[in-house]
This record gives structure tokens, C-alpha cells and sequence, in this order.
């Protein structure tokens, strides 16, 4: 992987959404680099043609404020639609000098940037496109052993078996009702009833009803749940669990909990996808996902974790375009992983 003392110029290049910034993030620390974050704002009516469209002339380079401020980058990592016009926009600016790299489907193609990272639910291939099972996070294998090695305080007088518990929430494509909320408290106290510890965390999108409901839930049967007070102990959830039941509602949350070796057992609200359904059963093809009905069920497996396999095709892209351009070589920066 990269040094951090490479004197490189990095951007992470995002509209701000959380799930594009993280899993940019996610690559460039795996580099051990620390990236400048860059954030684009298009305004109507560019942002109407996005991703195929010119860039907001608005944040174009030199305008106040501008997302795209020199100097430009040596390596620009990007995510969501509306930066693809910002990346193509850097890399002519810099002659080709820049490299780029993109992650999920830009829908403009593979020559869109030099690297491409695409989940293999999506149909996008090339020569330049890198797919992989899981997406790209900052849940590191790392991260898991300390914790393990370190157990959070807050989790320690839990029974066994542990239990974490990641909900999502509402989505374009997912809705919790009701009847969602009832069935998915009643299948954790079930669990809870068995004798498990549960160890609960929410997210920005979790429904302020399903957040009471697993309020009362950990309340009634001594399990944890991070109200937001401390450090966030979301590695450490995961490190501890013997299983994990995660809401079927988000790529992300599920392909982080697959770094564990756990068995996670995915609650499927209201609604659904095409691209999530094909996922979930790549990972029930391989043993790592399984339907939760209120039962702990499935064996461990081999810890899956896309992040190393894109930061590694990165480093070694950079690297092969740095030498073609003529510039410093980047080789002896390169480690195993």
C-alpha cells in the first residue's frame, strides 16, 4: 500500500452524501493517505444532466469557493453521480495527468476514469473496471482484531451469544410500516427471550418509531444500545458479535459486517430492489447471509472484505500511470498488504 509520506496531492471528490464519502474514504486510508475532501454542489439546471452534463460553471476553478480549486490533484478518488462530470472535468484540465478513480457505475461509461470500482451486481465491465462481492469500507480487519483484543467496557456484562444489531432505516426503495416494526422487535425479543445479549445500533435513516421500539426492546432485556453518548462503538459491535442481524436495506452496512466471519441474518422491510436481491443472494450463495425470523442460525466463514483488493488495484494503477507519464516512480512506495 501507499505511504502516507508519499507528497502526493489526493481529493476525495463527493456531493457530500455519506454512504459515496465513506466508501472513498474508505480506499484512501486503506492507502495511508490523507485526502483533501471535496465536495460539489450543482445547482439547476446542470445538475438536471448529471451524470452526462457539463459541470456547474458556478464551481468551476477559480470561482469563490470553488470544489475544484488548484492545485489539482495527483490521485482523485470520486462517488455519486453528480461528480462524474467534476472528475471528467479534472482530468482534461490536467491533460491526463491526474489519476482518476471512480467508484460504482458512473453510467457514462468505462472510460470515464482511469479506474473503476463496480459492485457485481452491476453490469459494468473493462479492462479498467475492478468488481468485487462487497463494496469498499472503513471496517478493517484491523480494526476488528483490536477490538476484540480490547473489548468496549459498555459491552462486557452482556451474555453470550452476542448479538449485534444494525438498523437502518427508510430509503428509496425500502419502507419500515408498522407491521415491519412490530415483526422486527418481536423476532429480537425472541432472541432476547433465548438468552442472547443484544448490542444495538441506528443510523441517520432509522424511523423515530423503530428507534423507541428498540429502546423499549433493549430496556426490557439489558441489552445495549448506543443512544449517541460516547465514542461510537460500531467496530467494536461488530467485533464482539457471535451473530449479526442487519436490516436488508442498505449495500453498505451488510458488506461491513461481512468482515467479521459472522452470520448475519437480514430483516427485509417493506419494498425492495432488483441490485439488492441479486446481492443478497451472491451472499446466500455463499453461506454469509441468511433470513431472520427470530432464530440465530448459520456457521462462521471466511472474513470477506473488499477494501485491501481495491486500495491494491489503485496503488498499482497510479503507480503504472506515474511511470508512463514520465513522473517519479512510485514503486518503492508499494507494500504487500
Amino acid at each position: 500500500m501507499l505511504r502516507n509520506d508519499t507528497g502526493l496531492i489526493t481529493w476525495v471528490l463527493t456531493d457530500g452524501k455519506a454512504g459515496d464519502e465513506l466508501q472513498a474514504l474508505s480506499v484512501t486510508e486503506a492507502l495511508g493517505l490523507d485526502p483533501e475532501i471535496r465536495r460539489v454542489d450543482p445547482k439547476s439546471p446542470f445538475d438536471w444532466f448529471m451524470p452526462w452534463g457539463p459541470i456547474d460553471p458556478r464551481e468551476r476553478p477559480g470561482a469563490p469557493n470553488s470544489p475544484l480549486a488548484p492545485p489539482f490533484p495527483d490521485l482523485l478518488v470520486a462517488s455519486g453521480r453528480r461528480a462524474v462530470a467534476y472528475l471528467r472535468f479534472v482530468k482534461k484540465a490536467t491533460g491526463g495527468r491526474t489519476y482518476t478513480v471512480f467508484l460504482k457505475d458512473p453510467r457514462t461509461g468505462p472510460k470515464t476514469a482511469d479506474l473503476i470500482w463496480s459492485p457485481d451486481y452491476d453490469r459494468l465491465r473493462g479492462p479498467n473496471v475492478l468488481n468485487t462481492l462487497t463494496p469498499p469500507h472503513r471496517v478493517s480487519e484491523g480494526r476488528i482484531a483490536a477490538a476484540r483484543n480490547r473489548p468496549d467496557p459498555r459491552l462486557a456484562y452482556l451474555p453470550h451469544p452476542h448479538v449485534a444489531v444494525l438498523a437502518g432505516g427508510d430509503s428509496r426503495h425500502h419502507r419500515f410500516t408498522q407491521a415491519d416494526i412490530a415483526r422486527f422487535v418481536e423476532h429480537l425479543t425472541a432472541v432476547a427471550e433465548a438468552g442472547a445479549g443484544l448490542m444495538v445500533t441506528a443510523s441517520r435513516r432509522t424511523p423515530q418509531a423503530l428507534r423507541d421500539a428498540l429502546v423499549a426492546l433493549t430496556d426490557r432485556h439489558g441489552g445495549f444500545l448506543w443512544d449517541g453518548a460516547g465514542e461510537n462503538p460500531y467496530a467494536d459491535l461488530l467485533a464482539l458479535a457471535d451473530f449479526v442481524v442487519a436490516t436488508g436495506d442498505s449495500f453498505n452496512m451488510i458488506g461491513e459486517a461481512a468482515v467479521t466471519g459472522r452470520p448475519i441474518l437480514v430483516f427485509e422491510p417493506s419494498g425492495g430492489h432488483r441490485k439488492l436481491d441479486v446481492y443478497m443472494s451472491a451472499l446466500k450463495a455463499h453461506g454469509i447471509v441468511h433470513p431472520f425470523e427470530g432464530r440465530l442460525e448459520g456457521q462462521p466463514y471466511e472474513p470477506l472484505n473488499s477494501t485491501p483488493k481495491v486500495a491494491e488495484a489503485i496503488a498499482e494503477g497510479l503507480s503504472r500511470h506515474r511511470r508512463a507519464l514520465g513522473l517519479p516512480d512510485l514503486a518503492f512506495l508499494l507494500e504487500t498488504p
